[in-house]
């Protein structure tokens, strides 16, 4: 295991002690809101410091970009961070969320990890070397056809921009599909199709710690991911598509339809 993926592990576990140790106290949990239907609790303040201090004990020359602190230090070595995706869910009790942490050097994915503290499933992967649950070498499901695909989404519930061309969207994707499901953590979900549960997954409007790990656990996993037009642009855009190569070009083809002038060429990334 590369050092700095052996690290990601490191700190995810230690973040996932708090997220679970808390996970039976919801009553002790401080929840503030930073914007309409978007939650910050005092364990994912916890989370990101303990994430943060195992990374500078090795690292203390590397920089973080965190859902919580933002934007820290100069360096070509980026740790991007999530400390619990999927913060709705844990404030409800409902058990589905994750740690995420992703290492990007020069601009570009190295490493990941997606921590699941609930079922204590470890996704772990390195450029060039295949994804891995628990140490066991995982795939994107082989499936060839919609008809019998399961696909992952996210409901737009922060800003309602695009929610009518996301409606239609997700009109069409559920008439050919075998079924859509929307768990609430977009890094367990981008984790899961690299799994094979999903056999795709899209999104509008996320941020960079919500997937960087895992689309790139989906690329290492034999995947592909691209923004609403199917292009490399999904970290600069925040719109994501995923699923074996087949079935991503299926979900481009078939939400391509409902892109707003405002979907099309966004991003950089």
């Amino acid at each position: 295991m590369h050092a700095h993926l052996n690290i990601a592990v490191r700190a995810a576990r230690r973040a996932g002690d708090i997220i679970a140790r808390y996970s039976q106290r919801l009553d002790e949990v401080t929840v503030t809101a930073k914007r309409r239907n978007d939650f910050v609790t005092g364990v994912d303040r916890l989370a990101e410091d303990a994430i943060k201090e195992v990374v500078r004990r090795a690292y203390p020359g590397h920089a973080f970009l965190a859902e919580e602190s933002g934007a820290e230090g100069d360096a070509e070595t980026v740790w991007i961070i999530d400390p619990l995706d999927g913060t709705t869910n844990f404030i409800h009790g409902i058990p589905h969320y994750a740690v995420s942490i992703a290492v990007r050097q020069r601009g570009r994915l190295e490493h990941g990890v997606v921590y699941d503290p609930i079922r204590q499933e470890l996704f772990t992967t390195s450029r060039g070397t295949g994804a891995q649950l628990d140490g066991r070498r995982i795939r994107v499901g082989p499936r060839r056809s919609l008809t019998d695909a399961v696909i992952g989404t996210g409901i737009p519930f922060r800003d309602m921009t695009h929610v009518d061309a996301y409606f239609g969207m997700l009109r069409q994707v559920t008439q050919k599909t075998a079924g859509i499901r929307r768990a609430g953590s977009a890094a367990l979900d981008l984790a899961y199709v690299a799994a094979g549960r999903l056999d795709g997954f899209w999104e509008i409007g996320l941020q960079p710690w919500d997937i960087a790990a895992g689309a790139l656990l989906v690329q290492e996993a034999g995947g592909v991911n691209g923004d609403l037009e199917g292009e490399p642009r999904f970290m600069g855009s925040g719109n994501i598509v995923c699923g074996n190569p087949r079935l991503f070009a299926a979900l481009v083809r078939e939400i391509g339809p409902f892109l707003t002038p405002a979907l099309r060429g966004t991003g950089n990334g």
